[in-house]
């Protein structure tokens, strides 16, 4: 059986082995994949694996030996599943493998907004301890998080997860998703409005996937909706964000803060306005990437792949 996997490298980048996949079937794989380069690699392929290479109708159509798609990620915005159902090519994605990972990578975002650790880290190198008065000094607002509202867009697993340590730290924890489920373990919690969420909420954090409904949730509308102290914490995905109005509300200082791990275009171009916004925390999309986490990827794209040998696909997101 023919496995391509096209975009290795961010799974694998030499710390872990591909032997489990590799008693899977004939595996070809490459650290990376170039839009000329997929139809060429992918044309043979029974399964491919692919994190961040898109699959679009046309290419997807070309690629008549495909039968299963795997995406070791947990979004599969890239990879149009209508058509995929139109030629009986199964998908599935990755679930649960980053919970722990991309929820502590939001919390130290929000913890970099409110304790500028590493500035004042810096200030100290720069001898400015030295030459205080003072036993002690800070350079900007020190936030205590106690008793503030976390608002969570998106309460699966680890918008779940990050309610847990908001709640840890003594917050108040409150969520709008335009489907609620039931949430269990959380104490102080409530679902409420979107216009509720963004006029009462501290911090508001975004957990949830990309769709028509929440594209552009962060916008002019609901920016102007948010408290001038509030910040803003997205893990997710980039396009979640109008990145312009954001820039624009943190240069305004309409709100506190934002720590993003996402863009809309990543890597991204120099003249993305969040690079030279006020008080915008950005990390290159590696809140997913701890060694644990991508251990766990590569164990839930064997089962997935094993699953679907066996006749009995999982995690399939096309009917």
């Amino acid at each position: 059986m023919k496995i391509v996997i096209l975009d290795g490298y961010t799974l694998n980048p030499g710390d872990l082995s591909w032997e489990s996949l590799k008693n899977l079937g004939d595996v070809d794989i490459y650290p990376r994949t170039k839009p000329e380069e997929l139809l060429p690699r992918a044309e043979e392929a029974e399964i491919l694996i692919t994190n961040d290479v898109g699959l679009p109708p046309a290419v997807l159509k070309k690629l008549t030996k495909l039968k299963y798609i795997c995406v070791i990620a947990t979004g599969y915005d890239g990879i149009d599943l209508v058509q995929a159902s139109k030629q009986g090519i199964i998908v599935s994605n990755s679930p649960g493998y980053s919970t722990y990972s991309v929820s502590q990578s939001a919390i130290a975002l929000l913890l970099h907004l409110t304790q500028h650790i590493k500035d004042h880290d810096d200030a100290v190198k720069r001898g400015e301890w030295e030459l205080s008065e003072d036993v002690c000094f800070w350079n900007y607002p020190l936030i205590e998080l106690f008793s503030k509202k976390m608002g969570i867009i998106g309460m699966g697993s680890i918008g779940q997860q990050t309610a847990g340590i908001a709640e840890a730290m003594g917050m108040e924890i409150q969520a709008y998703s335009p489907r609620p489920k039931a949430v269990s373990g959380i104490q102080k919690f409530s679902w409420v409005s979107k216009e509720e969420l963004f006029t009462s909420s501290d911090v508001i954090s975004l957990h949830c996937p990309l769709s028509k409904e929440t594209e552009h949730i962060i916008s002019s509308a609901s920016l102007d909706l948010m408290k001038k102290s509030a910040f803003i914490i997205n893990t997710a995905r980039g396009k979640l964000i109008d990145e312009h109005a954001l820039a624009a509300a943190l240069n305004a200082e309409k709100i506190a803060g934002a720590g993003l791990d996402v863009l809309s275009k990543e890597p991204p171009e120099a003249d993305n306005p969040l690079l030279k916004a006020k008080n915008c925390c950005i990390t290159p999309h590696n809140a997913w990437a701890a060694r644990e986490a991508r251990k766990r990827l590569m164990e839930i794209a064997v089962r997935n792949i094993t699953a679907y040998q066996a006749g009995r696909p999982i995690h399939v997101l096309n009917p």
